[in-house]
């Protein structure tokens, strides 16, 4: 390309001419589009290669961005955020214990109306009442606690044959509260366990020989 004498716009329209003449002079130099007159000229062929390379290009910048959005969109669906509810077996535990807490806390209420009213007869239909209260109150915290000691074994340790994986190395912190309300709701079936071993012991107290004689106090 020869050398051209320098040119400065002071006009709107020189500017765009000049604009103009460099984009096509800088084309034709790499032999794409039509020259102003001074470079050979390359028909539509090289233009028309050009515009389908662009277009290519985009479709796969679009095909690019596209699968950038379906696969941010698989990741945000996959990533689930741990409950108790996903765990039929958890959901059993604190439905046992909501049931053991309304329980001790009727148990509890009547206790205290009787201190208040002082010394009160413990009759026999009140003793069967309260220790099968007792008795079904431990065996439900018991076989809840059990269920959830196993499910929590299967999440930690995994079950190939009943297609139980390692959910603990995905839900590590989940797993440990976990633990930690699992060893609380054993403290309380301990606790129904003692609690009806009592109710037991006062229930066939009334029938020794001196019931007559002592009375039966709650």
């Amino acid at each position: 390309m020869r050398n051209q004498p320098c040119f400065s716009p002071n006009t709107i329209r020189d500017h765009a001419s000049f604009a103009f003449n460099n984009y096509y002079q800088e084309m034709s130099y790499l032999g794409v589009g039509v020259s102003p007159g001074n470079v050979p000229v390359s028909r539509g062929t090289n233009l028309r290669v050009l515009d389908r390379r662009v277009r290519l290009a985009e479709l796969e910048f679009l095909l690019l961005f596209l699968l950038a959005q379906i696969l941010r969109v698989e990741i945000f669906l996959n990533q689930k955020k741990a409950r108790f509810t996903d765990m039929k077996a958890l959901v059993f535990l604190v439905a046992a214990n909501v049931i053991a807490a309304t329980y001790s806390l009727v148990q509890g209420v009547r206790c205290v109306v009787g201190m208040v009213k002082g010394s009160a007869l413990f009759s026999r239909p009140l003793a069967w009442v309260i220790f099968s209260g007792d008795q079904m109150m431990a065996y439900l915290t018991v076989s809840a606690v059990a269920a959830a000691c196993k499910s929590r074994a299967f999440a930690k340790l995994e079950k190939p044959d009943l297609q139980w994986m390692k959910i603990c190395n995905m839900y590590g912190k989940f797993c440990n509260q976990v633990g930690e309300g699992i060893a609380s709701a054993i403290l309380v079936s301990a606790s129904m366990v003692v609690l009806s071993c009592i109710s037991a012991f006062s229930l066939f107290r009334l029938y020794g020989g001196d019931r007559d004689k002592d009375g039966a106090r709650w």
